[in-house]
């Protein structure tokens, strides 16, 4: 039967966010992919009963830089075309995009979205996402909707949020596996986008995450058990 929830990861945080969390808690094996370092991720064995692609540094448009994109975009089609169901987050959802045939990238104007953001469900959401929430984000890139995907969320500065794909593959721009103690990394790492248009201050931040992070992962615990369900 499938056990394995397949991470494919774009960093080296320590694995101890929502998803690391949901798995292990749920009787699956997560099991930790890093294609960037060198890892092969093949096609999905009977054993797969999931996948996640997480975000990260890298231009998804970059396959001629970063030839790992391509075994990624490959993993991603192998999963839709198998009916595995599939998460990307951020990068990842980019990336599940780019392979749909969208377009990926920044405004001409880039703008952060770096804290805690109002999200809300489009008409066709409501199930995805019943009611607006903060979310956590970290990008200045966005994506468009695929053909034959549908639109799931939006924010006031990013209409394009989360989008489904079939039944069984989502993409989402923001960062609901991200725990307290994995935003603080973030807020103290170098790249951390303070001052840039859209991007909140650290006071901001550290409000919106006493209010609001509590319920970003209830609801993101609740979607993962529709998405995966739990092990046999």
């Amino acid at each position: 039967m499938p056990r394995k929830i397949v991470l494919v990861r774009h960093g080296d945080d320590p694995p101890d966010d929502r998803v690391v969390t949901f798995a292990v808690e749920n009787g699956f094996e997560p099991v930790f992919s890093r294609p960037f370092k060198g890892d092969m991720l093949g096609p999905p064995g009977p054993d797969v009963a999931g996948s996640v692609v997480y975000g990260g540094p890298f231009n998804v448009f970059e396959e001629d830089k970063h030839s790992f994109l391509n075994d990624e975009a490959a993993w991603i089609r192998a999963c839709m075309a198998q009916g595995i169901p599939l998460l990307g987050i951020c990068q990842g959802a980019q990336q599940i995009a780019r392979v749909l045939g969208a377009e990926v990238g920044p405004y001409d104007d880039p703008v952060h979205e770096f804290g805690y953001y109002p999200i809300s469900p489009t008409p066709e959401g409501v199930e995805f996402l019943p009611r607006t929430l903060y979310m956590t984000q970290a990008h200045f890139h966005t994506f468009a909707i695929p053909e034959g995907a549908v639109r799931l969320a939006s924010s006031p500065l990013y209409p394009n949020q989360a989008f489904r794909y079939g039944d069984r593959t989502f993409g989402v721009q923001f960062h609901p596996e991200c725990t307290i103690e994995g935003f603080r990394r973030w807020q103290s790492n170098s790249w951390a986008p303070y001052g840039q248009p859209g991007a909140q201050d650290k006071a901001e931040q550290d409000a919106l995450m006493a209010a609001h992070d509590a319920a970003q992962a209830d609801w993101f615990y609740g979607f993962l058990r529709k998405l995966f369900g739990t092990a046999p």
